[in-house]
């Protein structure tokens, strides 16, 4: 499980560190939402947290570029990231404009 550096954070979310550190480990939360990038065409997957105590659930490859406190919150970041990549020029590409700044920030290694 890897989290994007410029994570995207509801606002109701106060205590960042905490979250990323029982996502982690695997303790419980109730009200922890995920925005990770899509491992299909999909350009990004919106989960319940408590997704992640599943066995079969690949957490290794997960890349979460966003945590909010509720469904309609998570959707609100996915806006927010819709403008930062109509901004940057690449009409409505967000996984493609994520996987950009990622690959920047870790100097090509995604």
């Amino acid at each position: 499980m890897k989290f994007y550096d410029d994570l995207y954070v509801g606002d109701s979310i106060k205590k960042v560190n905490n979250v990323k550190w029982k996502l982690r480990t695997g303790a419980g939360q109730f009200q922890i939402y995920i925005i990770s990038l899509s491992h299909s065409s999909d350009q990004l997957d919106i989960f319940h947290c408590s997704i992640l105590k599943q066995k079969h659930f690949n957490r290794k490859d997960l890349y979460i570029v966003g945590l909010a406190s509720s469904k309609p919150e998570a959707w609100q970041l996915v806006g927010k990231m819709l403008a930062d990549t109509i901004a940057a020029g690449m009409e409505g590409n967000i996984k493609g404009y994520l996987l950009k700044r990622i690959s920047e920030s870790e100097g090509g290694r995604i």
